[in-house]
């Protein structure tokens, strides 16, 4: 999968299950400030990604992650590992 089609795919189920406008959504924003993310957020956010991209993700793999361009080099690499291991 392409970089430019896995930040569009993510755009899209953020914009769905999230209902944040898509303009909002760019590389350098803050992903919780712009999600308005609670815990319970989270866990529909590891859910959603574990079923678009069927990989697990750990909890502890979120520290890294403030803006979308963290959020979408986290599931590019992730991706790429899966494809290499």
């Amino acid at each position: 999968m392409q970089y430019a089609e896995i930040v569009s795919k993510i755009n899209t189920f953020l914009v769905d299950e999230f209902e944040v406008a898509q303009d909002k959504i760019v590389p350098d924003a803050n992903v919780k400030e712009t999600l308005q993310l609670d815990s319970l957020d989270y866990i529909d956010l590891v859910v959603v990604i574990e079923s678009n991209f069927g990989f697990k993700v750990k909890p502890e793999d979120f520290v890294t992650i403030i803006t979308f361009q963290n959020f979408y080099d986290y599931v590019a690499n992730r991706l790429a590992e899966k494809v290499n291991a």
